[in-house]
Order: structure tokens, then sequence, then C-alpha cells
């Protein structure tokens, strides 16, 4: 007799929870629909459900995604870089602590080379009716930052290697959840056809239907909560997949559920709650420019030099969202000003490679490009802002020198610049993106540093 199975998968929140209602009400009804007709349901994150620009998951660090998920009955998770490298050591060491459902992350390690005690290479679901489906969870290669937080990390290709020895023989079909992104997911699916499923995350990308690579169903339900994944699964007496079909769901289709709205804007006040520890008392207004430089966004490039004890930095203004008032300045205002998951970034340069980015960085276009990515939870780029930076220009208005402290740049010297580590990645700066002399400063947050000046200024 054939079995049928069904895959639901969200991937990406980033705790936008204003899709969360919906997503978890239909949960529950497919859940109960499936028990009454006696198909398997399987309910699984692929990653970045977490992100700290939400004041509740800043406030609690992630600790309230992992209650959504437990409350809405999930099964199996991958994690995410927002998961991996936003958080400190100890925060994501203690995440699923209360977990009610399985972290699947093969590819994390301890320093030590042993697995951190919530990470399962894998894990082997049997349904009701006796199919053994094999779990893989794989999060993006970015080793360099898990270093930086006291983790290790291995390729995730390499890994998968490993482990699909094992799963071949214990399984019936094999999944993968993948926050790895497309271009990986179709790698994947070339090198490895024995897989069946592959459910993706990383790149955000939208496969209404699913895409077929090979033998292989590729899956994945955009970000935000926008939609929600599916896969049917019918597996033949011999436990042989012989249909495997997959859709999605337009969360803003569904229906409403009950007092979404006042959940909604609950999850944000007490997110705020959280996050009312005074932080310091300023005598004055700290306005917000975009467009030109202000005294604060002079004040956090300056920061950004000292923390990272850099020859000069520059940012973009966009970055502060908004002002502070006078007054008591709380956590989460400073929160409310800087929600990026943006780390300081120190990267060494010749006098000659430093001064053609700062030229670059003059670009008259830049301050009103729409910026997505890349870890920038703002609008636009914003004017970009200077410490210890300076261009003298001849009367016709071109740049004749450029100088760092008040000297001029020595070509064949090495600099150290201070920036936010969003300029590492991207088409901003090829050198910076090529240079390998670059120190990511973690677990520090922009925001953290400016709390820092804010308290050295006005203390």
């Amino acid at each position: 007799m054939s079995e049928t199975i069904h895959l639901y998968h969200t991937n990406d929140l980033h705790s936008h929870f204003e899709n969360w209602p919906r997503i978890k009400q239909l949960l529950g009804e497919r859940k109960k629909l499936h028990k009454e007709v006696g198909e398997e349901s399987i309910f699984l994150d692929i990653g970045d459900h977490v992100d700290r620009w939400h004041p509740f998951t800043e406030g609690t660090l992630g600790k309230v995604n992992v209650d959504l998920l437990n409350e809405a009955g999930y099964q199996y998770a991958a994690i995410g870089n927002n998961e991996g490298i936003t958080l400190p050591h100890e925060g994501l060491d203690s995440l699923y602590n209360e977990a009610d459902f399985k972290v699947l992350a093969a590819n994390v390690y301890q320093t030590s080379g042993e697995r951190p005690p919530w990470a399962l290479p894998y894990a082997i679901h049997t349904t009701q009716a006796g199919t053994k489906i094999g779990l893989i969870g794989l999060t993006a290669f970015f080793q360099k930052f898990y270093s930086g937080l006291g983790w290790s990390l291995s390729d995730p290709f390499e890994e998968l290697s490993r482990q699909m020895g094992i799963l071949k023989e214990k399984s019936d079909l094999i999944v993968i959840l993948s926050h790895l992104g497309l271009p990986n997911d179709e790698r994947m699916a070339e090198d490895f056809p024995e897989i069946d499923i592959i459910l993706g995350g990383h790149t955000h990308h939208i496969l209404h239907q699913g895409s077929m690579s090979g033998n292989t169903l590729l899956c994945c339900a955009g970000k935000y909560g926008m939609y929600v994944g599916h896969v049917e699964i019918t597996v033949d007496d011999s436990k042989n997949v012989v249909r495997k079909i997959a859709r999605i769901y337009d969360t803003n289709e569904l229906q409403e559920a009950p007092d979404e709205r006042a959940w909604i804007d609950n999850m944000y006040h007490e997110g705020r709650e959280q996050l009312q520890d005074p932080c310091v008392l300023l005598p004055e207004n700290l306005e917000s420019e975009w467009f030109k430089p202000s005294r604060l966004s002079n004040m956090l490039c300056e920061a950004l030099r000292e923390w990272c004890r850099a020859d000069c930095a520059f940012l973009n203004a966009g970055l502060l969202l908004e002002g502070l008032q006078a007054g008591e300045v709380t956590k989460g205002d400073i929160h409310q000003m800087l929600p990026h998951p943006i780390n300081p970034c120190v990267v060494e340069l010749s006098g000659s490679e430093l001064k053609e980015i700062l030229l670059q960085s003059l670009n008259e276009e830049w301050p009103h490009i729409q910026l997505k990515g890349f870890g920038f939870r703002g609008k636009i780029m914003g004017v970009i802002v200077y410490d210890r930076v300076e261009f003298k220009k001849a009367e016709n208005g071109i740049i004749r020198e450029v100088l760092v402290d008040g000297k001029a740049l020595i070509p064949g010297r090495l600099y150290k610049l201070a920036i936010p580590d969003m300029y590492t990645f991207g088409s901003f700066f090829p050198q910076i993106q090529r240079s390998k002399d670059k120190e990511y400063f973690m677990p520090e947050f922009l925001r953290d540093i400016m709390a820092w000046k804010l308290k050295q200024s006005y203390s």
C-alpha cells in the first residue's frame, strides 16, 4: 500500500513576525487534516528564523523565536547565518536549550572538533507506515565569522559527502535542509543525485512549484514568512518515491488569524520592554542626517575607528535610521537607531589601495541608492562620513591629495581602515572584498560601539 507524506517548510523569516499567526494557523489546520486521513506531516524550518533587528529577538537573543517554533509544532530546524554568526558564542550555545525540535547542523563544530550538544548532523524520521526519511542540515560556509565567535565550520559539501554514506544505508529517501543558497543547492543536486529533495534558504529564492534537477526536487519559500512551502511525497510498497510535487502558499491569501494585529503589535511592545536598560543621559538632541554629515554619524565613525584601533574610518550615514532625543537613552533606543547585525571590521591596505578606495567612496550616486541585504536593515545608503580622512581639492574642484590623520598617503605604507563589515560583501569595494587582510570584531555590532561611545562622551 502506498503512503503519502507531507513536508511543510519555512525559511528566512528574519523575525518578520507579522506573517507568523497565519503560518501557525495553517500548520495547525494541516496537521489535523493529515492526521484525520492517516497521512504523515513534518514541519521544518531552514534557518534565519532569528534576526536581531526585531526588539523581541534582540531582547531574548532569539529565544522567543525558538518558543514560536515550539508552539507551531516544528520537528526539525537548520540554522542560518543569523543564528550562527549574529549571536555571541554563549547566545548560540544556549539558544536551543528549550527547543522541542531537533536542530540539524552537520557542518557546525566546537573548536575542539566535537559537535555542540544542541546540534545533530542528521536525523532519521520514521513515519507511521515505516518509511525512513533521512534529514541533514547544512549552513552557509562563513568560516571566518564562525571562528571569530569560537566555533569551527566544515565545508558543507565535504560534510555532506561524509554523512551521505551513512544516510543511504539508513534511509528510504533523503531530504536536505540547506541554508546554502540556490546556486549551491543546484550544485548539490548535480553532485549527489541520490538526494530526493532539497529544502532551501539563504538566497530568498521563490520556487512556486519547485524545480527538478535530475531526480532531485529543489524547493524554497522566499523570505519573511511571505510563503509556506509544501512538498507532497508518495511512496510505494517497496518504499520507493514514485511522486513528489511542490507548491507554496501565499500567507497574504490565507485566512486572517484571530487577533493577529494585536499579537503582532504586542510582540514589538514586549520586545521594547526587554530593552529598557538605561544607557546614557543625553543633554541634547542628536539628529540623524542621511544626506550630510551630522554629529551623530561623525560620532559613530569616530567610535568605529577607535574601537578597531585603525588609522582612519568611513561609513554611510544611512546606517543611522533615526536620531536620539535629549534625556535618558535606553538600550532599546540605540537598537532602534542601529538595528543592523553589522560588525566592525578592519582591512589592511597599502597607501595606493586606500587612496583608490577613498576616491571611489565619493561616488555621487551612492547616497540615494536603495540598499538591501549584507546585514543592512535600513532604506538608503546615505552620504559617506569619514574620520581622520581629508580630501584636498584644487581650484577647479579636482582632488589633488588625500590625507589620513593630516598627512599625505604614502603609496607603499600599510594602513588600517575601519569599516562596517557589509563593505566586505557584494560589489561596494572590490579591493576590500578581495583583500585577505581583514579582521572582523565580534560579537559586537555597530550599536554596541555606539553605546560605548555615548557613555564615553556623556557620562
